[in-house]
C-alpha cells in the first residue's frame, strides 16, 4: 500500500522545466584602423602580395582597372586625299669590312593639291621598303602653302647645298612654269600660277629641299591702315 501511495506522489510531482539553451556568442565587431605606415598585409587579406585576397594583384583579385592608355610612337594617320610621287629613286652601296651593301634611296613628295605638300628621303633593302618610309617621313614634315589670288604672295629665292631656286607669282591663267623636281613639288602643293627657276646645280634632292626652304618662307601680306586708307582712297 505504501508504495502505491509513493508512485501516485511521484507521478503527481510536478516536472522541472528544461534549462534555456546558451545563446551564440557574437563575433567581436572587425575595427577599421589603418595599418601602421610600413606594415605589410597578412596572407591573403588583399594588397599587392596577397594571392587569394579580393583585390590587389592576387590571382582572385582584379588588379586595379589599369587603362592601356600607350600609343604607338611615330605612327602618322594616312590620308586618302594625298597624292604621292616618287622624285628620284637610286640604288647606294656602301662598302665595309664584310664587303658591298647595296640598298635603295628613294625620294617621296605628297601633297593634295590644296596648299598642303611634304617630302621625304629614306633608305631600304627593297624599293618598295624604302618607298614607304619616305611617305611616312613626307606626312611627318607637312607644310602648308599660303596663296593669294591662286599664286604665291612675292617672288622668295632659297638655297640649299649648291642649289638655288627662285620662285615669284604670276598672273591667272599662266599655269606652272617649272621644269624637273620643283615642277612636281609646286604641283602637288596645288599652286595654279607660279614661275620658277633653278639658279644652281641640277641635283634633284637639294633643289627638293631648296624648294621647301623657299615655300616655308613665304608670308601673307599684312594690312595696315596706310593700305587700307589708300584702298578708300582708290575707290
Amino acid at each position: 500500500m505504501s508504495e502505491e501511495i509513493k508512485q501516485a506522489a511521484e507521478s503527481t510531482a510536478p516536472v522541472a522545466a528544461p534549462a534555456p539553451a546558451e545563446a551564440p556568442v557574437a563575433a567581436p565587431a572587425p575595427t577599421d584602423k589603418p595599418a601602421p605606415r610600413g606594415a605589410r598585409p597578412a596572407f591573403g587579406a588583399g594588397g599587392r602580395g596577397g594571392r587569394g585576397g579580393a583585390g590587389g594583384r592576387g590571382a582572385g583579385g582584379a588588379r586595379g582597372g589599369r587603362r592601356d592608355n600607350r600609343r604607338g610612337r611615330g605612327d602618322v594617320p594616312a590620308e586618302a586625299d594625298y597624292e604621292e610621287k616618287n622624285v628620284e629613286v637610286a640604288r647606294v652601296t656602301r662598302v665595309t669590312k664584310g664587303g658591298k651593301r647595296m640598298r635603295f634611296r628613294v625620294l617621296s613628295v605628297i601633297g593634295n593639291r590644296k596648299g598642303r605638300t611634304g617630302f621625304g628621303l629614306a633608305k631600304g633593302v627593297d624599293v618598295a621598303g624604302a618607298s614607304n618610309k619616305a611617305s611616312t617621313q613626307a606626312r611627318k614634315s607637312l607644310i602648308t602653302v599660303p596663296l593669294v589670288n591662286e599664286t604665291i604672295p612675292h617672288a622668295v629665292t632659297a638655297k640649299y647645298g649648291a642649289a638655288m631656286v627662285l620662285l615669284k607669282p604670276a598672273p591667272k591663267g599662266s599655269g606652272v612654269k617649272a621644269g624637273g623636281a620643283v615642277r612636281i613639288v609646286l604641283e602637288l602643293a596645288g599652286i595654279p600660277n607660279v614661275v620658277s627657276k633653278i639658279l644652281g646645280s641640277n641635283n634633284k634632292t637639294n633643289n627638293v629641299k631648296a624648294t621647301f626652304e623657299a615655300l616655308r618662307m613665304l608670308r601673307l601680306p599684312v594690312k595696315t591702315e596706310k593700305s587700307e586708307e589708300s584702298a578708300v582712297a582708290k575707290k
